[in-house]
């Protein structure tokens, strides 16, 4: 602490604004695990039960259960599109089958695009300020060292001495930026790979979801 208060004006805001990266950085962190924890949960659950339950509409009464998981989204969305592609199907024949040539299992198949899409952006959101804080923090802090050191060289070029006395406190000021700047890298970083894995789990398990709820979809339709 001794050293952060005598260091220069310079150094002090890049200290302050590596200590801004990392106070956000860690509160990113702290919303995305539980977030992401939430939403693969939820997801399992749901998988879960929309396997063992028999029609669509019983799910979708239910689905609030699992307001956490992006494959609820896909299935609201998928089957709101469903319910319309049938609505104007019966009002366009008397049956009340589905027609692949009036585009319904397209329709419910960009549905599902857009849905996921959605969710990708959703769950994706403040990682890029992760990966900002980890690959430009380490340099913020590099530009508070050198600083600090062209003012430690000036102050010994003053002083007319090169002692260690005279030396050592003005680079230790300086390297504190580099140590501050590292620890707001770090983490960040690690937490960025962490949820990107975690995310591209998720969105593995919504393209399976999307490919299950077609097949349903189709499979219905051929015995129609």
């Amino acid at each position: 602490m001794a050293i952060i208060l005598g260091a220069g004006i310079i150094v002090k805001l890049v200290l302050l604004l590596l200590l801004s990266f990392s106070v956000i950085s860690w509160a990113i962190i702290l919303f995305k695990f539980f977030q992401v924890q939430r939403a693969k949960s939820e997801s399992e659950r749901f998988m879960d039960f929309f396997w063992k339950s028999k029609h669509f509409d019983a799910i979708a009464s239910q689905v609030d259960r699992f307001a956490h998981s992006p494959l609820t989204v896909l299935f609201n969305e998928g089957f709101s599109e469903l319910k319309k592609v049938v609505e104007n199907d019966a009002k366009s024949t008397s049956s009340s089958a589905l027609s692949t040539d009036l585009g319904g299992v397209e329709n419910v198949s960009r549905a599902l695009r857009r849905a996921t899409n959605s969710e990708i952006t959703r769950l994706e959101k403040y990682l890029t300020f992760l990966a900002t804080t980890g690959s430009t923090s380490p340099f913020i802090g590099l530009f508070g060292t050198v600083w600090g050191i062209m003012t430690a060289f000036e102050g010994i070029g003053k002083s007319g001495s090169a002692s260690l006395a005279v030396v050592a406190p003005g680079i230790a000021e300086a390297l504190i930026a580099t140590a501050i700047g590292l620890v707001a890298a770090i983490p960040a970083v690690m937490a960025f790979n962490h949820f990107q894995h975690k995310i591209r789990v998720l969105i593995n398990e919504m393209d399976s979801f999307s490919s299950e709820f077609l097949n349903i979809v189709q499979r219905n339709i051929a015995g129609k």
